[in-house]
């Protein structure tokens, strides 16, 4: 008799914490704070590529999981290239996608990435404990991660939630 109750009791505080996040609709992440796991790419193209080290060069830098099949990625890329254009490094990911498609993607829209690579299989995308695409991450300097953020990159997300981390990671990089 006592068993519906507690667990209707349980449950609602479970709710209750969840929503005092924050930002509730945003997703967790393990990874904040550690260091990026493993890079694991396979060429794109002719492009140029990047590898663990390219996150340990004592600049912030953002990695970004995108797909040419992915209609938020197409919103976000005018803000990737905005804070490329900046002079913030930006590195792609393009995550399970035709290689074809992707580079017909970015002649189309332009290249904002210092480096790209392919993760046909999602190898990669697992290791960062990938939820879909578009993901972005925030490195520091020494290659640990500041900030996950799911979703698409817009202009009120750089504001509330990316330029800080980018300052969050300059200082700990100092």
């Amino acid at each position: 008799m006592m068993v519906p109750p507690l667990a209707f009791a349980a449950l609602a505080g479970a709710f209750y914490i969840g929503l005092q996040r924050e930002d509730p609709d945003q997703l967790p992440s393990a990874f904040e704070g550690r260091a990026a796991p493993a890079v694991e790419l396979t060429p794109l193209g002719n492009l140029p590529g990047f590898d663990a080290g390219s996150l340990r060069t004592g600049e912030v830098t953002l990695v970004n999981f995108w797909a040419s099949w992915c209609a938020p990625c197409r919103v976000e890329h005018p803000s990737l290239t905005a804070l490329a254009e900046e002079g913030i490094k930006v590195l792609g990911v393009n995550y399970k996608d035709q290689p074809d498609k992707a580079l017909g993607f970015l002649e189309e829209l332009g290249n904002p990435y210092a480096g790209v690579g392919a993760d046909p299989q999602g190898r990669m995308a697992l290791n960062w404990g990938l939820y879909g695409v578009p993901e972005t991450y925030v490195i520091d300097g020494e290659g640990k991660i500041i900030l996950r953020f799911a979703g698409p990159v817009t202009q009120r997300v750089i504001e509330s939630d990316i330029r800080p981390a980018i300052e969050k990671a300059r200082a700990a990089t100092q």
